[in-house]
This record gives structure tokens, C-alpha cells and sequence, in this order.
């Protein structure tokens, strides 16, 4: 019989670096709808050897139902409390990549979680970049509004405060993904190493705090 496949190569030292800071701990992804959580958390997740996790779709799993189908039948605040069930239920077998749903960071009970076992980072969005993406997309149970614009300006403006209590903030925007997890390694490290560093609003590049 065949020796079983070789090794992997050991990793670059900057993410063998953060593996080794983080710990147990895991990174969630935090932000608005359309914002790239899922795309960029795999990417992330793939550099760091790590597994990824989508909340939703776990959301999903648990319920046996789509989450527009959660909305329609039980309602949003059924949905939010399975949410945050799901999401204390991943944080708890770390470390891992988990990008979790626009709404998850209200909730203090689950953002208290996520303080004690991950490392979060806030993907900010300008309203024209959600729109441009949400658009291609009917699952979406918040936007099936008049004014769907509307209703992002409105989430954005409830939103955004609490998610600028996230460890890190990345701008997402028209730019390769790769880029943008290229970002979110360089934060990640330096806060991990503990430089002193915070992410800038207009490009996502360290600057001293």
C-alpha cells in the first residue's frame, strides 16, 4: 500500500504567527449583509488552516428550514435566540474561521461570548457596495420592504455602533478578496502581537491608535 499523502508544508511564519496567538480562540466575522463575510471568512480560513463555519447555514441545519422560512413561521426574535444557541455552540470548539449573520452582533449575550472566545472583525461596507451586492440575492427576510435601500440605511445606522465594538475593523470594499484577507491577517497579527495598531475606516490598512 501507498505511504498516506505528505505532510502539508509548515506555514508561512505570519500565520503560523496568529495560529499560535490565537490559541483556542477562534475569529468571527461581524458585519452587515453583502459585506463578504462568507467569501472572506473561507479565504481566511484556507490561509490559516482552519476550519470555516457559516452561522447561517448552521442556523439552517438546526432548524431544518431555510432562515426565510424561520422568519415566515416563527418570527425574527425565534430566529435571533436559536442564533445566538448556534453561534455560543461553534465559539465553544475552537479555533476556526465563523462569519455569523448581520444581526448576531446586537445581542450582548452573544457578543459577551464572542469577547471571551474569539478575536472579532468588523467588515464595514459602504450603503452603495451592500446594495450593489444584496441585490443579486432574494433571501434576504429584512429586505423584502418597499425600500430596501431605506432599510439598510436604517440597519446601518442601528448597527454600526455596536459593531465598532468588534477587535478590528476591515473595509470592504470593490478590491480582490484576497486583498482583503491579506488585511485581515496584518490586523489580526499585530493585535495579537500586541503592537498598538487599529485598522484604518477608509482603506483597512494599521495605523497607530
Amino acid at each position: 500500500m501507498p505511504d498516506s499523502a505528505a505532510p502539508l508544508p509548515a506555514l508561512p511564519s505570519l500565520e503560523a504567527e496568529i495560529l499560535a496567538g490565537l490559541g483556542s480562540r477562534s475569529i468571527v466575522l461581524v458585519g452587515m449583509m453583502g459585506v463578504g463575510k462568507s467569501t472572506i471568512g473561507r479565504r481566511l480560513a484556507a490561509r490559516l488552516r482552519l476550519p470555516f463555519t457559516d452561522a447561517d447555514t448552521e442556523i439552517e441545519a438546526a432548524a431544518g428550514m431555510s432562515i426565510p422560512e424561520i422568519f415566515e413561521t416563527h418570527g425574527e426574535a425565534y430566529f435571533r435566540d436559536g442564533e445566538a444557541r448556534v453561534i455560543a455552540r461553534l465559539l465553544a470548539h475552537g479555533p476556526g474561521v465563523l462569519a455569523t449573520g448581520g444581526g448576531a452582533f446586537m445581542r450582548e449575550e452573544t457578543r459577551s461570548c464572542i469577547r471571551a472566545k474569539a478575536i472579532s472583525i468588523w467588515l464595514r461596507a459602504d450603503v452603495d457596495v451592500i446594495m450593489r451586492r444584496v441585490r443579486r440575492r432574494a433571501d434576504r427576510p429584512l429586505l423584502q420592504t418597499a425600500d430596501p435601500e431605506g432599510t439598510v440605511n436604517r440597519l446601518l445606522g442601528e448597527r454600526e455602533p455596536i459593531y465598532q465594538s468588534a477587535d478590528l475593523m476591515i473595509s470592504s470594499r470593490d478590491v480582490p478578496h484576497d486583498r482583503i484577507v491579506e488585511e485581515c491577517l496584518e490586523a489580526l497579527h499585530g493585535h495579537l502581537r500586541g503592537d498598538g495598531t487599529t485598522q484604518s475606516a477608509t482603506n483597512g490598512i494599521s495605523v497607530p491608535s
